[in-house]
């Protein structure tokens, strides 16, 4: 179970919005996570706290193939993106990097709402009230997140898949 309070954006938010390219630079994930949405939200830093979610419109992380938009989410104390729909390649690169992304309506989250997410039972739950279902992962993509990556997985696993 992943809980935490929504920080809410519309449509379109880019990997560029998420992290800008001039912070992309460094391996230093701390630095990198200080700079998260800064473009659009200077305040967002300051609010996010551990196991906080985002909530996104449609085609979140479009853009830049760039890793470094999930890892500065998730360094940021990001446990979760919500979204309508998803740029397949952050999708992918989240998942690789043990990020989970759930895409579900979330046209009625609003800012500061509580969020549960059960990926096992493919259920949001809003302010303890309001259920979204959602389509679950395969069960590849299950591993790979309970591992914490794809390198984690593959760590374990070897290179079968």
């Amino acid at each position: 179970m992943l809980k935490g309070r929504a920080h809410v954006y519309g449509d379109n938010l880019n990997t560029d919005l998420i992290i800008a390219g001039k912070y992309t630079k460094t391996l230093n994930m701390r630095d990198l996570a200080q700079h998260c949405l800064e473009d659009i939200d200077r305040d967002f830093i300051t609010r996010v706290r551990p196991g906080d979610v985002i909530a996104g419109g449609e085609n979140f992380g479009c853009g830049s193939s760039r890793e470094q938009a999930p890892l500065a989410l998730k360094h940021a104390g990001i446990c979760a993106v919500l979204a309508k729909s998803c740029s397949r390649l952050f999708f992918r690169n989240a998942i690789n990097l043990g990020f989970p992304v759930v895409i579900c309506d979330t046209g009625n989250i609003k800012n500061g709402d509580l969020i549960e997410i059960s990926p096992s039972a493919g259920l949001v739950i809003v302010n303890g009230i309001m259920k979204l279902s959602y389509q679950g992962l395969p069960e590849i993509m299950q591993k790979i997140l309970t591992k914490g990556g794809l390198v984690a997985y593959m760590q374990e696993y070897g290179d079968f898949l």
